[in-house]
């Protein structure tokens, strides 16, 4: 069985980092509540990938959907996530993402349309629970990462199982609007 994904910057280290095109999946979890966010960016054509003291710079284009789940608790729902603090934003308003609400009244939301970075993008260092994971461009990527996401968003977000396999489907069917075509 080949390798399907690895931890980013392990596959950077031991140059097993797919240069052509690949699917980067990474979390920020919050330090003390089921908030979480997820990034991933696919990314293709690359000219140049770097450390730095910050992360891995990608000399590429690359395109983002975000992930954001919000416990039922979470206080500044009122607010559109693009207007949130820098630890619990992302680049949206909530008419640009998709809602899905889970049976414990935790909300998720996904990006309508990706976010495109032209020329590098830098994924940064996880820190604590958080990751970076790289999904090689394999014929089953889409599938890899929705099995990916089920156990993810249950395990790590507080999403119950069943509606963990439905968001990471409504994640799933997002995902080819991210396919770059040279």
């Amino acid at each position: 069985m080949s390798v399907k994904a690895l931890d980013l910057f392990q596959a950077y280290q031991t140059n097993q980092l797919p240069k052509e095109s690949g699917y980067i999946v990474t979390s920020l979890f919050a330090e003390t509540s089921t908030y979480s966010r997820y990034e991933i960016i696919s990314y293709g054509g690359v000219k140049e990938i770097y450390l730095t003291e910050e992360g891995l710079t990608f000399q590429s284009d690359g395109k983002k959907i975000y992930i954001l789940v919000e416990p039922p608790t979470y206080p500044n729902k009122h607010l559109d996530p693009i207007h949130r603090s820098t630890d619990e934003s992302i680049p949206h308003r909530y008419n640009e993402l998709i809602k899905f609400v889970c049976k414990n009244d935790a909300k998720l939301y996904v990006s309508k349309e990706p976010v495109m970075t032209y020329t590098s993008f830098t994924v940064l260092r996880p820190t604590g629970n958080n990751f970076a994971l790289v999904f090689y461009d394999l014929p089953d990527v889409f599938e890899t990462i929705d099995s990916f996401f089920q156990k993810t968003l249950n395990r790590e977000a507080g999403v119950p199982q069943v509606d963990a396999k439905k968001a990471a489907q409504v994640i799933s069917a997002e995902l080819p609007m991210l396919r770059f075509t040279f």
